[in-house]
């Protein structure tokens, strides 16, 4: 990002930063945004639209100049970089959101746990303990989907063999589509499986927008102030 601050432009995969700063008005972008691995054909694909964009774009702009000399739409795109990227992208920035989203609560939960000679702290670790002698044991049994309007009302049934209904969350997921977010619904506990002392249903209305087959249910540790998965990286998906 240290280009910024020069007038450098970015020709760029859009990846890392790129990915969350590109606009046609401040560079110039490659790819589409994805993961494609180790593919050659990809990689020749890009190869060839990088020499493109070279050849029909960056090259041009820098070398049509005015009378006096001046490439008047390369340095408008600098002026247009640096007041656009210049503020958002910077060391200063990134240490005040760090400090302000990760480090100031990363130190309260800290001094919560420590406190009262590590009370809090010992009553987490006696809870993970206890669920991961028990989680080998929870699973899934059936999936059911039904179309009301707009909506999937989708039915999970969950078996926690013992442990705890609030040690655990269940809930829907399907990955972004179109490069939005994924999605992440929690599912609610409607009621307990006749016979099944351990057996549960779990309920969430998502939308019908698309396909039912995209969701997945998934089951995760749940316990208040706990960092999933970095402290407890279980994690069962219902397929």
């Amino acid at each position: 990002m240290k280009v910024l601050v020069n007038g450098g432009l970015n020709l760029s995969e859009l990846d890392g930063w790129w990915a969350e700063a590109y606009a046609p008005e401040v560079g110039w972008a490659l790819g589409d945004g994805e993961e494609h691995g180790d593919d050659p054909a990809w990689d020749a694909a890009e190869a060839e639209a990088l020499y493109e964009r070279l050849e029909q774009e960056v090259i041009p702009e820098f070398y049509t100049r005015n009378e006096t000399g001046i490439p008047t739409a390369w340095v408008a795109r600098i002026r247009e970089s640096m007041t656009r990227l210049t503020p958002r992208f910077s060391a200063s920035r990134t240490v005040r959101e760090y400090t302000g989203q990760h480090y100031l609560p990363a130190a309260s939960a800290y001094r919560v746990r420590a406190a009262d000679n590590g009370a809090a702290a010992r009553k987490l670790v006696a809870w993970r303990n206890d669920l991961a002698l028990k989680w080998p044991a929870i699973r899934f049994g059936a999936l059911t989907v039904e179309t009301h309007g707009e909506q999937y009302v989708i039915d999970a049934q969950v078996f926690l063999e013992g442990a705890n209904p609030d040690t655990v969350r269940v809930e829907l997921y399907a990955d972004g589509a179109k490069g939005g977010d994924a999605v992440r619904q929690e599912m609610t506990r409607v009621g307990q499986l006749p016979g099944e002392a351990g057996g549960y249903t779990y309920r969430a209305n998502v939308s019908s927008a698309r396909p039912a087959m995209d969701y997945t249910a998934r089951i995760m540790p749940h316990y208040d102030g706990l960092a999933v998965p970095l402290e407890a990286g279980w994690l069962l998906w219902q397929k």
